[in-house]
């Protein structure tokens, strides 16, 4: 089994609570379906949001809803960047895994598909 790094961003319509919970959710549940993951396979979680979004802690909805209880995580700023992509949650997931480098299914939702235009469908 390899460890393999699998990315994710979502952008959040507004600072609030709900909408970091929601984006969270939304985009943790997208990577783990798409690439068939276990959380038990999860070695770790980085989480990012930019200097605009300070509502709330990602790990903790990646905790309490979406299976997390023991994958250890850690919550940061983005660097602020001028020009740079605002109202964006980033994650990095450091997974065991069988699948090949190439077979990683990187995630990106709404206004954060702008960061990986080579991924679109």
């Amino acid at each position: 089994m390899q460890s393999r790094g699998i990315r994710g961003a979502i952008t959040l319509s507004a600072n609030t609570k709900e909408e970091v919970e929601s984006a969270t959710v939304e985009l943790l549940n997208s990577i783990l379906k798409e690439n068939e993951i276990d959380t038990k396979d999860i070695a770790f979680a980085i989480f990012t949001l930019t200097n605009d979004l300070n509502a709330d802690f990602p790990a903790k909805y990646a905790r309490t809803r979406c299976n997390f209880q023991n994958v250890p995580m850690m919550c940061y700023n983005e660097l602020n960047v001028e020009n740079s992509l605002k109202m964006c949650l980033r994650v990095l997931l450091n997974v065991n895994t069988d699948k090949k480098q190439d077979e990683i299914k990187h995630i990106y939702l709404k206004g954060a598909s702008v960061l990986r235009e080579d991924l679109k469908k």
